[in-house]
């Protein structure tokens, strides 16, 4: 398709965020006149993934909102919302599927997406859009039936006023089995006319054939300066909690939005106290918190309890190699970090840090909290002494002895 070589857009500072590789290959993908019929956008939650795709879709079809097409701009339309020829779809509880609320359920939270790219309308992250506070998770799919009714049907459906029908799906690793062996039949036998653009948080989880079948586009964790700058321009936050929330967001800006500055702060409170029962093997305070940290926090909360936990133990590896509390995060708590760093002095931090990192997948898979957070407690318990895990990183299972008989 010929007709994009002559565009001269730019992405300017319409609401994305980084990810300057991704604008480059999405221009020189519609400069080629070479437009495949499925892309793939990978990389960490939260980054932007949706935001990159939904503004890929607007390209396709002429939209000037979340890129600068300005007067090369040829739909009328104001986003891919109202424009009759984008489909977006999120996966949704079996409930909804079963009940025949998907359109019910879907819309409102596209709505939401439509005024903010970057908002968390994930069930599984987000179950509630009326109580912020429910600490309950929904498990969202892309059921066969979602599939045959809704994405099927929309895929059949000719372009009506842009140049492509483009269908996106966001979070592809949650399709059932036998949604990705329907879908896969969709994407071997394409029409010209049609477009997919597929988002996953794990691209390793996907059907190695689905894969082959997509132009991989890779987007990289957010920056700490372009979450910081993100928070201030976005979000009107100060300087200093703008600049504190980037420092342990983990690289994950949709969901930091949602934190509370006093209350991560406070967190760290805990965190503290998790390290100091790890140490001694307190068996009634592991469980306890770790029960507690299940019970009242939801998925983002306990990834958040990680990210502060990492950027404490980050604080103790810098301290301890440089002794210069400018350096550190958490310089309110320099006495604690002193501690210990006194008596942790032979402590493998790095090793502990990346403990915490294996974590977070853990969590976004649906893995029990007090689960998480008490075999990570059992692994910090040797790596503060400067040894090796009693169970090898490859053999997790056998924290749970039930399992390993």
């Amino acid at each position: 398709m010929t007709a994009y070589k002559n565009f001269d857009f730019h992405f300017g500072n319409r609401r994305l965020i980084g990810q300057p590789f991704v604008r480059e290959q999405v221009k020189r993908i519609l400069k080629s006149g070479r437009i495949s019929h499925a892309y793939l956008l990978s990389g960490p939650p939260g980054i932007g993934k949706k935001a990159f795709a939904l503004a890929f879709a607007e390209l396709i079809n002429g939209i000037d909102n979340l890129t600068g097409l300005d007067e090369q701009a040829f739909s009328k339309k104001s986003s891919w919302f109202t424009h009759p020829d984008i489909h977006v779809f999120l996966p949704v509880p079996s409930s909804a599927v079963r009940k025949n609320q998907v359109e019910t359920e879907l819309r409102p939270r596209l709505e939401m997406l439509r005024e903010d790219p970057y908002e968390i309308v994930d069930f599984s992250l987000r179950p509630s859009l009326t109580d912020n506070t429910s600490a309950k998770n929904l498990q969202a799919f892309y059921p066969i039936d979602y599939f045959r009714d809704y994405i099927r049907k929309s895929a059949r459906l000719t372009p009506n006023e842009g140049r492509k029908t483009v269908i996106v799906l966001t979070d592809i690793e949650h399709m059932r089995k036998e949604t990705a062996n329907a879908f896969l039949k969709l994407l071997e036998e394409p029409s010209d006319d049609l477009m997919f653009i597929l988002t996953t948080s794990y691209a390793e989880a996907l059907l190695p054939t689905i894969l082959s079948r997509c132009q991989h586009i890779q987007l990289s964790a957010l920056k700490t300066r372009e979450i910081e700058q993100a928070l201030i321009s976005y979000e009107g936050l100060s300087g200093d909690d703008a600049g504190y929330l980037a420092r342990v967001s983990g690289g994950n800006y949709a969901m930091t939005r949602f934190f509370d500055v006093a209350q991560l702060k406070s967190l760290r409170e805990e965190v503290v106290d998790f390290l100091r029962a790890s140490y001694i093997q307190d068996a009634v305070t592991i469980a306890n918190m770790a029960k507690d940290w299940q019970d009242r926090e939801n998925i983002e909360g306990q990834i958040a309890i990680l990210n502060v936990l990492e950027v404490f133990l980050r604080d103790l590896l810098v301290y301890r190699a440089t002794e210069n509390d400018t350096l550190i995060t958490n310089a309110g708590q320099l006495d604690v970090i002193q501690k210990f760093c006194d008596t942790l002095g032979d402590a493998r931090l790095q090793s502990m840090i990346e403990e915490v990192s294996k974590c977070r997948p853990m969590i976004y898979q649906y893995v029990q909290g007090k689960i998480v957070f008490t075999t990570l407690s059992l692994r910090f318990f040797s790596l503060m002494r400067d040894r090796d895990t009693e169970i090898p990183a490859g053999q997790a299972y056998k924290h749970l002895p039930a399992l390993s008989e």
